[in-house]
């Protein structure tokens, strides 16, 4: 079995032209050049996956087989290559008829070549011309084949690329508005996924973008690593120079020419323009405009000041920002407004991770714990997924902290920030699981926020977090925010 790919090789047709071609062919068809024009930072993720394609491409060539009839034909131009001219005379009555029987697309103009020769003693010229047509007919089928064949991924990439924008332009708004979340969340949009099925992250960005103070409070976690400069403790105050502008006790000096309306400091020639009829009403029109030529006159020069300055120094946080991951309550409690504020949230903080190029993993603790990467290669089908759980389930804060501590402990994770989201309504945590938490954030360096929905959050509880981030979504609250806006 021959191979497309080596067929090609044999007769000298470029695939790799082929590809190129194809690809900016692609790029510049109307579908996509619209689109671009409305999201142009998907346009370079786009193109970064372009060598990637080419090579899957290529590779289908490869391995696609040439059909049964062109492989016989082929074989037989190549042993019809090596014969003498003797041998390729005796032979040739045999071949035409063997060609026509093969329904050769050569059949017709080999007839045609041999028609006005006596085909028992062809010339060296003759066997020369004769092969090289029918090369050129094995070239020209072999490059339909190649050319039906990138027509046919061309038809399939386009159908895919179709459906990746149109999810990647209603989603960029909500979580790629820069481009490196751009090219990750096209990264994540590969998949089988239906117009209806992303709508749910939509619909949510939309309340987010309801919500600015949601979206404010997890671009504050995502930034709480960033370093912080403070006062130097019993540094005395160092001397700073500052060139300063202040007024000079002498009298105005000329200091050059300058456009403006002064009448008091006109040049000789701007006032002759005024003796002059035809001049006079251009000479009233640049007054009007400020841009008579004038002295200008300066009375101020720089002066070094030196004051004393308290010393500051920046403190830097070496720890690199981690993944996150987030824990979200889904008691009873948490229904309603609180469930979609829940969620919005873990949306924003999505839209921090790509943007920083950080993993975000969110686990659901009520009766049990279940989890979900939203920065996987199939993150947005997690993220429908988990969009898509309802918050009916008991209080299990425990089971929840107990299994962030045990991905806390893996390499992967050894940097990540662990978030719980919650109104804190619950049952008191064990002493034991309280231990481990203060082990991991004096030793290891970890760091614990809480999110609390509710004021009525049990103090207790709250004691063992490094951050303490409050939302409440209480209706006075809700009514405070709306005002304040």
């Amino acid at each position: 079995m021959i191979s497309l790919d080596t067929l090609s090789m044999f007769l000298a047709v470029s695939e790799t032209e082929l590809i190129e071609e194809l690809a900016i062919s692609l790029l510049a068809s109307p579908q996509l050049s619209s689109f671009f024009k409305k999201f142009p930072k998907l346009k370079s993720a786009l193109t970064r996956d372009l060598p990637q394609w080419k090579a899957e491409v290529l590779q289908q060539m490869k391995s696609t087989a040439v059909p049964d009839d062109l492989e016989i034909e082929f074989t037989r131009f190549r042993d019809c290559q090596t014969l003498s001219q003797a041998s390729f005379s005796a032979q040739l009555p045999a071949l035409l008829d063997w060609l026509t029987q093969q329904h050769s697309p050569f059949a017709e103009q080999a007839r045609q070549l041999t028609e006005h020769s006596d085909i028992q003693q062809v010339s060296v010229a003759q066997q020369t011309l004769f092969l090289q047509r029918w090369r050129l007919s094995l070239t020209l089928q072999t490059l339909t084949l190649n050319q039906q064949l990138l027509e046919q991924e061309r038809e399939k990439l386009l159908a895919e690329l179709q459906q990746r924008l149109a999810m990647s332009g209603q989603l960029a708004p909500v979580l790629g508005d820069d481009d490196a979340a751009a090219g990750r969340l096209w990264d994540m949009t590969r998949g089988t996924l239906q117009r209806g099925d992303y709508q749910l992250i939509v619909q949510y960005g939309d309340f987010l973008a309801g919500q600015p103070e949601l979206l404010k409070l997890a671009e504050q976690l995502g930034r709480s690593r960033e370093a912080k400069a403070v006062l130097a403790e019993e540094a005395p105050p160092e001397p700073f120079h500052q060139l300063v502008r202040e007024p000079e006790s002498v009298p105005e000096e000329v200091n050059g020419l300058h456009q403006s309306d002064d009448i008091l400091r006109l040049l000789p020639p701007e006032l002759a323009t005024l003796g002059i009829s035809e001049l006079e009403m251009e000479f009233y029109r640049r007054l009007v405009e400020k841009r008579l030529l004038t002295y200008r006159l300066q009375g101020e020069s720089w002066h070094d000041k030196v004051t004393l300055r308290p010393v500051t120094h920046q403190h830097h946080d070496q720890q690199p920002r981690g993944p996150f991951i987030v824990c979200v309550d889904t008691s009873g409690s948490m229904g309603g407004f609180n469930e979609r504020c829940a969620k919005a949230f873990c949306l924003a903080l999505l839209k921090v991770a790509l943007a920083d190029n950080r993993r975000c993993h969110i686990m659901l603790f009520a009766d049990q714990v279940i989890s979900y990467e939203l920065t996987a290669g199939d993150g947005i089908s997690q993220a429908i997924r988990f969009l898509s759980q309802r918050f009916r389930g008991g209080t299990d804060l425990a089971a929840c902290l107990d299994a962030v501590l045990q991905k806390l402990a893996s390499t992967a994770w050894k940097d990540a920030d662990a978030v719980i989201l919650s109104d804190f309504i619950a049952q008191r945590l064990p002493e034991a699981l309280v231990k481990r938490t203060r082990d991991h954030q004096q030793q290891q360096h970890q760091r614990f926020h809480a999110v609390a929905m509710s004021d009525h959050g049990k103090p207790g509880i709250m004691r063992i977090f490094d951050h303490i981030w409050r939302f409440d979504t209480g209706l006075k609250s809700r009514l405070l925010r709306r005002w304040q806006r």
